[in-house]
């Protein structure tokens, strides 16, 4: 399983949100390259990035900042306010290793199978869900539409990858929602990345043992909950 030391970013900070509340939003550094470049010392080999303003703008507002953390050297996930293909070849063609829909993913479904069709595994999905249910634009809006409902779709359409977060542990440090995550895993075809609470070792060896493709930590390495360097140890353990 791949650990994916998370970066959220706001007005070019590395911050963190609670269960995606940007009025409960903390400040952890202003150089979020450098934050990316001590997680590839502690020996991570991905990164997973979020443009906060982009996602509630609906247009990338981060540009800049997401180019300098490219040229740490590590794998690159960014979504947030990616919505045409302008963005997502921007992206691409400028470091990004892998780009992530949200929002449009649920009001264009059909974008979402073009751009798989022609990007391929570059083009990852994020789902996001509030008891159970999607929710889009920067988590404001919560929709009916089930979450493990539409990553069946996404499968049926091609995605390879989805980041699934679960909003009501996101930021608060009280653990995954196992139950979830075995239930998505049992999805054939799709690899699964954890998002939201993963706050102890037993988490990472519990998803690793899932055979989950990843697992995204972010407030609990910002906080010193977690080592990274011990959650890539215990996942890679867990597996073996």
């Amino acid at each position: 399983m791949i650990i994916y030391p998370a970066i959220d970013l706001r007005d070019g900070r590395a911050v963190r949100l609670t269960k995606g509340d940007y009025d409960q939003m903390k400040v952890y550094n202003d150089d979020p390259a450098a934050v990316a470049r001590s997680f590839r010392e502690a020996g991570a080999t991905h990164l997973h990035v979020v443009d906060l303003d982009g996602a509630r703008k609906g247009v990338p507002q981060n540009a800049e900042t997401i180019r300098k953390l490219t040229e740490v050297g590590l794998f690159t996930e960014v979504g947030g306010g990616i919505r045409d293909e302008a963005r997502i070849c921007e992206y691409l063609s400028g470091g990004v290793s892998r780009v992530i829909l949200g929002t449009i993913a649920v009001q264009d479904f059909g974008f979402v199978e073009k751009m798989v069709k022609k990007y391929g595994e570059r083009i990852a999905v994020g789902v996001d869900a509030r008891d159970g249910f999607v929710a889009v634009s920067g988590w404001e809006e919560t929709t009916r539409l089930s979450g493990v409902d539409f990553c069946r779709r996404l499968r049926d359409a091609g995605v390879k990858t989805v980041v699934y977060t679960d909003i009501a542990r996101d930021g608060c440090l009280a653990g995954a929602n196992l139950p979830l995550y075995r239930e998505l895993r049992a999805i054939e075809g799709l690899d699964v990345i954890a998002s939201g609470g993963v706050s102890f070792e037993s988490d990472v060896s519990a998803l690793a043992e899932m055979r989950l493709h990843g697992a995204i930590i972010g407030k609990a390495l910002y906080e010193g909950k977690l080592e990274l360097a011990s959650c890539i140890r215990v996942a890679r353990e867990a597996e073996a």
